[in-house]
C-alpha cells in the first residue's frame, strides 16, 4: 500500500518504480495521473461536504433566531435551504466514500517500490548471484531425482495421495514421514535456539483482512484455497505472524520482534500448469519453517541480512550446496522491496532451486495492516518494517536431501544434525 501524499508530491518516484518493476512507462504515467485525479476528487469532495455541513449548522441556528425576531419569510427560506442540504449532504457523502474506495483498491493493486539497490531485470534470468556455498558431489554413478529415490524406498506414494487429493499431493511413509518430520524440527529449534526467534504456533485459517495486511488479497485470490465463506488456508505462516502486530502502536523498545513458526502450507498454484508436475517440487500442500522480523526503518535492511544469514544457516549444518542471488526488478514479488533467494543444489535435476526466499517489504504491509510504533521520545507514531523468510521449506530440504545424500544401493545416508532427530537412526533403506 502506497501513501497518496508521497504520490501526490512525488509522482514520478511511483512512475520511475512501476517502471523499473516492468511497467510500460506511458501505462505508468496514466495509472499515477489517474491516482492523482481521483485523489483530487475525494478531496475537492470532502472540502465541500465540509462547507455544506457547517452552512446546515450554521442555518439551522439562524432559523432559530428568525423566528424570534418574527422574520417569518426568511425563517421559511432557512428552513427550505436546511431541508436541500439534508438531501445534498448525503449524495455528497456517497460520493466521497465511492472515491475513496476505488482509490483504496487502486492503490492496493500497485506493486511495493523496489530498494534502489535492486538490480533491474525482466525475470529470472538477469537476477544476481552474490553467494555460492559449497560444491557440488561428485556421484560414481548417475544420481536419481528425489521421486525415483522415494519410490525405490516403498515411503513416497503419489498414487495414494492422487486417490486422496488429486495431484500435488504426496503420501509420506515410515522412516521419510519421520524424516520430514525431523527436518521441521530441526529448523524451528535451531531458529529458535540460536537466532533469537519466538516459536508460535498460530491459526492456519486466517480472514480476509489478514491476507489483505500480507497483499495475498485481492490481487492473488485465484493462488489461494477458500475455506468456507469466512477464511482463508494460509499460503504460508508469513500472513499470520506479520498480521500479530496488525492495528496496533508499538514501542520502539519492543523492536525487534522476531517470529517463527512450523505450519502446514497451501497454494493453488494458479498459473503452473505443466510445472515440476512429478515430485514434490510444487505441491497444494507442503511443511515450511517461517521467519518473520518486525523493525524500524532504520534497522531493516541490517535485519535483512541477519534473515538471510539465519536462513543459510540451517542449509550448512546440513551440509547442502547452494547458491544466494538477489532478485531482480522483474522477478520480485508484489510486497517486497528487496528479495534474496536461497536456491539449493539437486544433482537429480542437475539445477539450483529455490529453497528459501528472505523479503524486507519495508512499510508496504504495515500501511496495510496500519501496524506502527512510536519512536522513543516521539509523539507521532511511524509505520513499522515487516520482513518475512522462508526459514526453509521442509518439503524442498527433503527433496535436497533425498538427492545430495543418495547411495548407489537406492538406500539414503541421513545427515549428522538430523541422526538425533530420526532416534539414531543413519540410513534410510526399503523396508
Amino acid at each position: 500500500m502506497h501513501d497518496i501524499k508521497w504520490i501526490r508530491e512525488e509522482p514520478n518516484g511511483l512512475v520511475n518504480a512501476l517502471v523499473r518493476r516492468g511497467t510500460d512507462a506511458s501505462e505508468a504515467q496514466a495509472l499515477v495521473e489517474g491516482l492523482i485525479a481521483l485523489d483530487e476528487t475525494r478531496r475537492s469532495g470532502i472540502v465541500r461536504l465540509e462547507e455544506l455541513q457547517a452552512r446546515r449548522n450554521a442555518a439551522s441556528k439562524e432559523i432559530g433566531a428568525a423566528k424570534k425576531a418574527g422574520e417569518n419569510d426568511r425563517a421559511e427560506a432557512l428552513m427550505a435551504e436546511v431541508g436541500a442540504l439534508k438531501t445534498d449532504i448525503p449524495a455528497l457523502e456517497e460520493q466521497v466514500k465511492a472515491a475513496e474506495a476505488e482509490l483504496h483498491n487502486r492503490l492496493a493493486a500497485i506493486p511495493n517500490v523496489p530498494l534502489d539497490v535492486v538490480p533491474e531485470g525482466k525475470d529470472e534470468h538477469d537476477n544476481v548471484e552474490i553467494a555460492l556455498v559449497g560444491q557440488k558431489i561428485g556421484f560414481p554413478f548417475v544420481p536419481k531425482q528425489h521421486f525415483e529415490i522415494g519410490e525405490g524406498l516403498g515411503q513416497m506414494d503419489f498414487e495414494a495421495a492422487a486417490k486422496l487429493s488429486g495431484a500435488r499431493f504426496v503420501v509420506l511413509k515410515n522412516k521419510m514421514a519421520r524424516l520430514e518430520r525431523a527436518i521441521g524440527q530441526f529448523f524451528i529449534d535451531t531458529h529458535t535456539e540460536e537466532h533469537g526467534y519466538t516459536e508460535v504456533a498460530p491459526p492456519v485459517l486466517v480472514k480476509d483482512e489478514a491476507m489483505f495486511g500480507t497483499a495475498q488479497l485481492p490481487k492473488f485470490r485465484e493462488d489461494q484455497f477458500r475455506a468456507g465463506e469466512d477464511f482463508w488456508l494460509i499460503p504460508t505462516a508469513e500472513v499470520p505472524l506479520t498480521n500479530l502486530v496488525a492495528q496496533s502502536i508499538l514501542s520502539e523498545e519492543e523492536l525487534p520482534l522476531r517470529f517463527t513458526a512450523l505450519t502446514p502450507c497451501f497454494r493453488a498454484e494458479a498459473g503452473s500448469a505443466g510445472r515440476d508436475t512429478r515430485g514434490m517440487i510444487r505441491q497444494h500442500q507442503f511443511n515450511k519453517v517461517e521467519m518473520v522480523s518486525i523493525t524500524t526503518p532504520e534497522q531493516s535492511a541490517d535485519e535483512h541480512e541477519r534473515m538471510l544469514a539465519c536462513a543459510q544457516a540451517v542449509l550448512k549444518k546440513l551440509g547442502l550446496h547452494f547458491r544466494v542471488v538477489t532478485l531482480c526488478t522483474g522477478d520480485m514479488g508484489f510486497a517486497s522491496a528487496k528479495t534474496y533467494d536461497i536456491e539449493v543444489w539437486l544433482p537429480g535435476q542437475n539445477a539450483f532451486r529455490e529453497i528459501s526466499s528472505c523479503s524486507t517489504c519495508t512499510d508496504f504491509q504495515a500501511r496495510r495492516m496500519n501496524a506502527r510504533y512510536r519512536p522513543a521520545g516521539a509523539k507521532a507514531p511511524r509505520y513499522l518494517h515487516t520482513l518475512n523468510g522462508s526459514g526453509v521449506a521442509v518439503g524442498r530440504a527433503m527433496v535436497a536431501i533425498l538427492e545430495n545424500y543418495q547411495n548407489e544401493d537406492g538406500s539414503v545416508t541421513v545427515p549428522d544434525v538430523l541422526v538425533p532427530y530420526m532416534g539414531g537412526l543413519t540410513r534410510i533403506e526399503r523396508a
